[in-house]
């Protein structure tokens, strides 16, 4: 009697080979979420005071400067003067 059916003329199914398929498209799913973050992550890095959406930096320049006083990384006579310089070029 012929066996009809799936398999490699053993009548048998190889449940292998759908295991190794479904274990390589999970693989794949997770690399190219991995991508995916990763881009999106880079994308943002360079505002890193808080980034917009197009990675457009949303802390100003005087606000920076504000907070380097606050912190006392530069004295009074600094702050003033880097403050005037920034005024001018707005």
């Amino acid at each position: 009697m012929m066996e009809y059916g799936y398999g490699y003329g053993h009548g048998g199914h190889h449940w292998g080979v759908l295991i190794v398929l479904i274990v390589a498209a999970v693989v794949l799913a997770g690399a190219l979420t991995w991508i995916i973050v990763t881009l999106r992550h880079q994308r943002a890095v360079p505002g890193h005071a808080g980034a917009g959406p197009e990675g457009i930096p949303t802390t100003s320049a005087l606000s920076i400067l504000d907070e380097r006083f606050a912190r006392g990384e530069i004295d009074a006579e600094e702050y003033k003067s880097r403050r005037d310089r920034l005024r001018q070029k707005e």
